[in-house]
């Protein structure tokens, strides 16, 4: 009995190992840095690192070569192309955007991930490229792009725990003067991503106790209130990236005075 009880153990040991051995490892800082200076991205693109700083963004985030992702409210695919660049060829990344709303009742659109203020002034740049673009590209074609409403953004084919990562990249705080329903969203995102699935939001800093009240004017969300919301849904936080922080920002205008980065916030969460 002792002797099956030890080969038992042998065989669970051993079966482990392998699993270990045969599990996506996160990306590494070697080819991290190889994808931020592929020589195929975008001028836009690099013009867009110097305040998005993707390095520390896939380092945080901890990118798996394979994966299923999902970037919500992706506009024009800037980290979009990013996350299809870290998963690879056997991975796959959905860039949602919701169908265009016409007629006078029709809310705001969501501005173009992160560029709610001003840039600096600079040399006039080509336009980032459109998701279908990047799509198009050799080392990129593993880009779906999806038109879906933002309550319910995952395609059917992964909207029931087929999704490793969800993204969302500085636009939360638009859905609060959009009008989108949050709950359903998350909940949508919850149901959506594997059991250890990440949920990750990056988004511009708004003072304690604003909530999501100055949305529409200053273009920034309470991080403890994002925080509520998203655990709400069943999520855990956890991790808090600073590498985008700015305590000198005062946070009570869009473009802060006198001119420095916005002080933003970016929050990984899990899926039990």
């Amino acid at each position: 009995m002792n002797r099956i009880r030890s080969l038992l153990a042998l065989a669970g040991a051993t079966a482990l190992l392998a699993a270990c051995a045969t599990a996506p490892q996160v990306i590494t800082s070697e080819r991290i840095a190889a994808i931020v200076a592929a020589p195929d991205r975008a001028e836009a693109d690099r013009i867009n690192d110097v305040r998005r700083k993707p390095a520390q963004m896939l380092a945080f985030i901890g990118v798996r070569p394979g994966s299923t992702a999902l970037d919500v409210s992706a506009a024009r695919g800037y980290t979009t192309e990013l996350i299809a660049r870290a998963v690879g060829p056997a991975g796959k990344v959905y860039g949602q955007n919701r169908p265009r709303v016409e007629g006078p009742a029709a809310p705001p659109p969501a501005q173009p991930e992160g560029m709610a203020a001003p840039a600096p002034a600079r040399s006039a740049a080509a336009p980032a490229p459109t998701l279908a673009e990047r799509a198009s590209k050799p080392a990129t074609s593993n880009i779906v792009a999806v038109m879906r409403p933002f309550e319910d953004p995952a395609p059917p084919e992964v909207a029931s725990a087929g999704l490793d990562l969800v993204t969302l990249m500085f636009n939360y705080h638009d859905f609060g003067h959009m009008g989108i329903d949050r709950a359903r969203m998350n909940a949508a995102l919850f149901r959506a991503l594997k059991p250890g699935g990440v949920y990750v939001i990056a988004d511009h800093s708004g003072r304690p106790g604003t909530g999501i009240s100055e949305a529409g004017t200053l273009h920034r969300v309470e991080e403890n209130f994002v925080v509520k919301e998203v655990e709400a849904a069943g999520f855990k936080l956890q991790a808090a990236g600073n590498f985008m922080r700015n305590p000198a920002d005062p946070r009570d205008k869009n473009t802060p005075e006198p001119p420095m980065p916005k002080d933003e916030f970016v929050l990984k969460f899990v899926k039990p």
